[in-house]
Protein backbone atom coordinates (compact mmCIF):
# COMPACT_ATOMS: atom_id res chain seq x y z
CA UNK A 1 0.00 0.00 0.00
CA UNK A 2 1.16 3.55 -0.76
CA UNK A 3 1.84 5.87 1.96
CA UNK A 4 2.47 9.66 2.39
CA UNK A 5 5.99 11.30 1.03
CA UNK A 6 6.23 12.62 4.69
CA UNK A 7 4.84 10.00 6.82
CA UNK A 8 5.28 11.33 10.42
CA UNK A 9 4.42 14.61 9.40
CA UNK A 10 1.39 14.01 7.47
CA UNK A 11 0.20 11.65 10.88
CA UNK A 12 0.99 14.86 12.98
CA UNK A 13 -1.30 17.03 10.77
CA UNK A 14 -4.43 14.44 11.01
CA UNK A 15 -3.61 13.86 14.63
CA UNK A 16 -3.77 17.87 15.13
CA UNK A 17 -6.79 18.35 12.81
CA UNK A 18 -8.89 15.39 12.26
CA UNK A 19 -10.95 12.94 14.68
CA UNK A 20 -9.24 10.21 12.94
CA UNK A 21 -8.41 7.30 15.27
CA UNK A 22 -4.96 6.44 15.52
CA UNK A 23 -5.43 2.90 14.26
CA UNK A 24 -6.51 5.22 10.95
CA UNK A 25 -3.60 7.45 11.07
CA UNK A 26 -1.09 5.28 11.74
CA UNK A 27 -2.31 2.17 8.68
CA UNK A 28 -2.69 5.48 6.14
CA UNK A 29 0.69 6.85 7.36
CA UNK A 30 2.19 3.32 7.23
CA UNK A 31 3.68 3.85 10.89
CA UNK A 32 3.44 1.76 14.36
CA UNK A 33 -0.25 3.25 16.65
CA UNK A 34 2.22 3.91 19.03
CA UNK A 35 3.99 6.82 17.22
CA UNK A 36 0.62 8.05 16.75
CA UNK A 37 -0.18 8.16 20.11
CA UNK A 38 3.14 9.43 21.31
CA UNK A 39 2.58 12.26 18.76
CA UNK A 40 -1.00 12.80 20.43
CA UNK A 41 0.03 13.17 23.78
CA UNK A 42 3.45 15.23 22.36
CA UNK A 43 5.70 12.93 24.12
CA UNK A 44 7.93 12.58 20.74
CA UNK A 45 11.39 13.20 21.15
CA UNK A 46 10.95 16.06 18.28
CA UNK A 47 8.17 18.19 17.08
CA UNK A 48 6.91 17.14 13.54
CA UNK A 49 5.76 20.17 11.26
CA UNK A 50 2.53 18.86 9.84
CA UNK A 51 2.01 18.07 6.25
CA UNK A 52 -1.46 18.81 4.70
CA UNK A 53 -2.00 15.50 2.88
CA UNK A 54 -5.29 16.93 1.09
CA UNK A 55 -3.46 19.77 -0.14
CA UNK A 56 -0.93 17.72 -1.57
CA UNK A 57 -3.56 15.51 -3.21
CA UNK A 58 -2.75 12.36 -1.26
CA UNK A 59 -5.76 12.55 0.64
CA UNK A 60 -9.26 14.10 0.04
CA UNK A 61 -12.10 15.67 2.40
CA UNK A 62 -14.92 13.26 1.58
CA UNK A 63 -12.17 10.18 2.51
CA UNK A 64 -11.65 11.73 5.85
CA UNK A 65 -15.00 12.53 6.65
CA UNK A 66 -16.07 8.96 5.80
CA UNK A 67 -13.04 7.91 8.56
CA UNK A 68 -14.12 10.12 11.07
CA UNK A 69 -18.05 8.41 10.59
CA UNK A 70 -16.72 4.83 10.60
CA UNK A 71 -13.42 3.98 12.78
CA UNK A 72 -12.94 0.29 10.68
CA UNK A 73 -13.20 2.41 7.56
CA UNK A 74 -9.85 2.43 5.91
CA UNK A 75 -8.70 5.45 4.24
CA UNK A 76 -7.68 5.49 0.59
CA UNK A 77 -5.19 7.37 -0.38
CA UNK A 78 -5.80 9.97 -3.58
CA UNK A 79 -2.61 9.00 -5.56
CA UNK A 80 0.84 8.16 -4.70
CA UNK A 81 3.94 10.83 -3.82
CA UNK A 82 5.49 12.08 -6.91
CA UNK A 83 8.55 9.96 -7.39
CA UNK A 84 11.54 12.38 -8.11
CA UNK A 85 13.61 11.15 -11.20
CA UNK A 86 16.60 12.30 -12.30
CA UNK A 87 16.71 13.56 -15.89
CA UNK A 88 19.41 16.06 -16.80
CA UNK A 89 22.71 16.84 -14.86
CA UNK A 90 25.95 15.10 -14.86
CA UNK A 91 26.00 11.57 -13.59
CA UNK A 92 25.88 10.29 -9.46
CA UNK A 93 29.56 9.75 -8.64
CA UNK A 94 29.87 7.95 -5.36
CA UNK A 95 32.21 10.31 -2.57
CA UNK A 96 34.75 7.61 -2.61
CA UNK A 97 35.10 8.21 -6.16
CA UNK A 98 34.85 11.61 -7.12
CA UNK A 99 38.70 12.13 -6.47
CA UNK A 100 39.68 10.15 -9.19
CA UNK A 101 37.94 12.51 -12.05
CA UNK A 102 40.45 14.83 -12.73
CA UNK A 103 43.10 11.78 -13.81
CA UNK A 104 39.70 10.53 -15.77
CA UNK A 105 39.36 13.55 -17.52
CA UNK A 106 42.93 13.53 -18.38
CA UNK A 107 43.18 10.57 -19.90
CA UNK A 108 40.24 11.07 -22.59
CA UNK A 109 41.89 14.19 -23.14
CA UNK A 110 44.67 12.62 -23.96
CA UNK A 111 43.73 9.23 -25.81
CA UNK A 112 40.33 10.03 -27.13
CA UNK A 113 40.32 14.32 -28.14
CA UNK A 114 37.63 13.78 -30.63
CA UNK A 115 35.36 13.33 -27.67
CA UNK A 116 32.72 16.12 -26.94
CA UNK A 117 33.31 18.24 -23.83
CA UNK A 118 29.58 17.40 -23.31
CA UNK A 119 29.76 13.49 -23.69
CA UNK A 120 33.08 13.56 -20.94
CA UNK A 121 30.22 15.47 -18.41
CA UNK A 122 28.06 12.47 -19.63
CA UNK A 123 30.13 9.94 -19.25
CA UNK A 124 31.89 11.13 -15.90
CA UNK A 125 29.65 13.19 -14.32
CA UNK A 126 31.66 16.32 -14.88
CA UNK A 127 31.67 19.89 -15.55
CA UNK A 128 33.08 21.57 -18.69
CA UNK A 129 34.54 24.08 -16.34
CA UNK A 130 36.79 21.39 -14.62
CA UNK A 131 37.40 20.27 -18.17
CA UNK A 132 38.87 23.22 -19.68
CA UNK A 133 40.93 23.54 -16.48
CA UNK A 134 42.69 20.09 -17.00
CA UNK A 135 43.31 20.81 -20.42
CA UNK A 136 44.83 24.10 -20.38
CA UNK A 137 46.71 22.80 -17.08
CA UNK A 138 45.10 25.67 -14.94
CA UNK A 139 43.41 23.17 -12.35
CA UNK A 140 43.98 23.91 -8.94
CA UNK A 141 45.51 19.93 -8.52
CA UNK A 142 47.47 19.54 -11.83
CA UNK A 143 50.34 18.84 -10.00
CA UNK A 144 48.83 15.61 -8.71
CA UNK A 145 46.46 14.36 -11.77
CA UNK A 146 48.00 11.12 -13.62
CA UNK A 147 45.96 10.36 -16.73
CA UNK A 148 44.52 7.25 -15.65
CA UNK A 149 41.88 5.15 -17.92
CA UNK A 150 38.61 5.57 -15.92
CA UNK A 151 37.13 2.18 -16.74
CA UNK A 152 39.77 0.99 -14.63
CA UNK A 153 38.99 3.91 -12.07
CA UNK A 154 35.52 2.84 -11.91
CA UNK A 155 33.62 6.27 -13.23
CA UNK A 156 32.33 4.21 -16.27
CA UNK A 157 31.98 0.81 -18.25
CA UNK A 158 34.00 -0.20 -20.83
CA UNK A 159 30.62 -0.52 -22.66
CA UNK A 160 29.29 2.91 -22.60
CA UNK A 161 33.10 4.46 -23.17
CA UNK A 162 33.14 2.29 -26.40
CA UNK A 163 30.05 3.27 -27.02
CA UNK A 164 31.19 7.43 -26.92
CA UNK A 165 34.39 6.81 -28.53
CA UNK A 166 32.54 5.17 -31.82
CA UNK A 167 29.57 7.87 -31.70
CA UNK A 168 32.53 10.29 -31.44
CA UNK A 169 35.30 8.89 -34.17
CA UNK A 170 32.13 8.69 -36.74
CA UNK A 171 31.10 12.28 -36.29
CA UNK A 172 34.95 13.20 -36.46
CA UNK A 173 35.01 10.95 -39.72
CA UNK A 174 38.05 8.91 -37.71
CA UNK A 175 38.37 5.72 -39.03
CA UNK A 176 39.33 3.43 -35.89
CA UNK A 177 39.99 0.16 -37.27
CA UNK A 178 43.47 1.86 -39.03
CA UNK A 179 44.93 2.47 -35.60
CA UNK A 180 43.48 -0.73 -34.31
CA UNK A 181 45.57 -2.66 -37.22
CA UNK A 182 48.23 -0.38 -36.23
CA UNK A 183 48.11 -0.90 -32.61
CA UNK A 184 47.98 -4.67 -33.00
CA UNK A 185 50.01 -5.10 -36.40
CA UNK A 186 53.73 -6.27 -34.49
CA UNK A 187 51.54 -8.74 -32.26
CA UNK A 188 49.49 -10.41 -35.43
CA UNK A 189 52.68 -10.79 -37.66
CA UNK A 190 54.52 -12.53 -35.09
CA UNK A 191 51.59 -14.78 -34.42
CA UNK A 192 51.25 -15.68 -38.03
CA UNK A 193 55.15 -16.64 -38.34
CA UNK A 194 54.58 -18.58 -35.57
CA UNK A 195 51.98 -20.42 -37.34
CA UNK A 196 53.47 -20.93 -40.40
CA UNK A 197 56.64 -22.17 -38.89
CA UNK A 198 54.36 -24.56 -36.93
CA UNK A 199 52.49 -25.43 -40.30
CA UNK A 200 56.09 -26.17 -41.41
CA UNK A 201 57.38 -28.04 -39.07
CA UNK A 202 53.94 -30.59 -38.88
CA UNK A 203 54.15 -31.10 -42.56
CA UNK A 204 58.07 -32.09 -42.48
CA UNK A 205 57.45 -34.35 -39.49
CA UNK A 206 54.61 -35.89 -42.27
CA UNK A 207 57.01 -36.34 -44.93
CA UNK A 208 59.79 -37.99 -42.76
CA UNK A 209 57.33 -40.69 -41.26
CA UNK A 210 56.03 -41.78 -45.28
CA UNK A 211 59.39 -41.92 -46.36
CA UNK A 212 60.27 -43.93 -43.23
CA UNK A 213 62.69 -41.61 -41.43
CA UNK A 214 61.23 -40.93 -38.50
CA UNK A 215 62.92 -44.39 -37.22
CA UNK A 216 66.41 -43.10 -37.98
CA UNK A 217 66.19 -39.82 -36.86
CA UNK A 218 64.71 -41.86 -33.53
CA UNK A 219 67.61 -43.67 -33.23
CA UNK A 220 70.55 -42.59 -31.46
CA UNK A 221 74.08 -41.79 -33.77
CA UNK A 222 76.17 -44.88 -32.91
CA UNK A 223 79.95 -43.56 -32.17
CA UNK A 224 82.85 -45.28 -29.99
CA UNK A 225 81.63 -44.18 -26.58
CA UNK A 226 77.69 -44.98 -27.59
CA UNK A 227 79.11 -48.26 -28.95
CA UNK A 228 81.46 -49.15 -25.90
CA UNK A 229 79.00 -47.86 -23.44
CA UNK A 230 76.47 -50.91 -24.94
CA UNK A 231 79.05 -52.83 -24.52
CA UNK A 232 79.71 -52.38 -21.24
CA UNK A 233 75.89 -52.49 -20.05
Amino acid sequence: MATPLMQHATAAWLVDNTALSFSQIAEFCGIHILEVQAMADDMTGSKYTGRDPVHAGELSMDEIEKGQADEDYVLKMSKGPDQVRRTKGPRYTPVSKRQDKPDGIAWLLRNHPEISDGAICKLIGTTRNTIAAIRERSHWNIAEIQPKDPVTLGLTSQRELDAIVTRAAKKAGIDNSAADDARLGTDREALIEELRAERTEAARKAEAALNGEEDEVAKPELTADTLFKKTGE
